[in-house]
């Protein structure tokens, strides 16, 4: 990590306060101790004994890539009979798509994939390409939490998995990034700069996500803090258990994100994503910093890849090269020049983020 993160602080020794955070946070793999694990144990038991009479205990998000993959791999080993959940945004990668079904089909487990309207991504993807903000992942994100939310009523479970994991991704700059439930947000940039009324696209308020946990007593669990998950090796098993290829980079499995880390965020905002990737990486052990220096030194807003990706973007947005060129070349804007709930109802959004145990 360095300075282009505007709010990296460094202490006498070098160390940033994103490593600093890591080592001292509770969820972090080294400082999980034996009752932790135990109590995850208990809840796996839980999960089995709660659904016995049901075709499924719980469910989980799977993507195409690795860290959820493995998670699945692991949740079956363990016992579990989980359904996965896709969520198809229009932007899968064909060797994302490949593995995810070869990965399924040898374990057993069904799928059902939730395919999200393309006309209506499309123009929310577009609106925020217009209003120069960081986050378009914002909308994926928030639409995958509303469907695994309102899924897990569907299929009649209050266990959610996710592949969400602390030693590959801890480390993320709160200014790369905007809060993942703020539907109004999206909806305000949406209201400026969209085309078509939203139908169908799946949203998640928070008044909806503290009711699923508090009421409902939804549980969301993050199985790999707790399996001495290594990036590396679990892409080994994959390969060897079930004919995994790779696909890239971390979140590599979507093409829009692919070239959303890849392009945008570095040539807009001057953002390289993988610093942060290859930081957790080093956190957790898994890599040296030396290696992780020698790979940032590839440039990949300037690969054949990624001009490629280029192209198939501005085509499948059906845009200009000229239009996408002057977006780019625009000031960034912050998503607080947006109605946000963040903004208007502070005091409520920061209770219920305490509540669920986040800054």
């Amino acid at each position: 990590m360095d300075t282009t993160d505007k709010e990296i602080v460094f202490d006498s020794n070098g160390h940033c306060n994103h490593c600093s955070d890591y080592f001292s946070h509770s969820k972090i793999p080294i400082s999980i101790t034996e009752k932790n694990i135990q109590q995850f144990f208990h809840l796996i038991e839980e999960i089995k004994l709660k659904g016995k009479n049901r075709k499924y205990d719980c469910i989980v998000g799977v993507s195409g890539g690795i860290d959820s993959a493995y998670l699945v791999y692991k949740m079956v080993e363990m016992g579990l009979r989980p359904l996965a959940i896709h969520v198809d945004n229009g932007w899968n990668s064909e060797i994302a798509v490949s593995n995810l079904e070869k990965i399924l089909t040898c374990l057993k487990v069904d799928l059902y994939t939730y395919v999200i309207d393309w006309e209506e991504f499309k123009d929310l993807q577009l609106s925020f390409l217009k209003a120069g903000v960081v986050d378009i992942e914002l909308l994926t994100d928030q639409a995958i939490s509303a469907v695994l939310n309102k899924l897990s009523i569907k299929f009649n479970t209050k266990y959610i998995f996710h592949g969400v994991n602390s030693s590959s991704e801890s480390i993320l700059p709160k200014s790369w990034i905007h809060w993942k439930h703020d539907v109004l947000n999206i909806k305000s940039i949406h209201s400026k700069f969209g085309k078509i009324k939203l139908k169908t696209y799946p949203f998640l308020t928070y008044f909806q996500e503290y009711w699923h946990i508090k009421f409902r007593k939804t549980k969301h669990i993050l199985a790999l803090d707790y399996l001495n998950y290594n990036k590396s090796e679990a892409e080994k098993v994959l390969q060897e258990k079930f004919d995994w290829k790779d696909y890239g980079d971390k979140h590599h499995e979507s093409v829009f994100t692919r070239f959303y880390q890849s392009y945008i965020l570095p040539v807009k905002f001057n953002i390289d994503k993988r610093k942060a990737h290859l930081s957790s990486l080093i956190c957790s052990g898994q890599i040296t910093r030396e290696e992780a220096v020698a790979e940032l030194k590839f440039e990949p807003w300037k690969s054949n890849k990624t001009i490629e990706d280029k192209q198939f973007v501005i085509k499948k947005l059906d845009v200009t090269m000229q239009e996408f060129d002057n977006w780019m070349k625009e000031k960034p804007v912050s998503h607080f020049n947006y109605s946000s709930y963040l903004t208007k109802h502070d005091r409520i959004v920061k209770n219920i983020k305490k509540f669920f145990g986040r800054k």
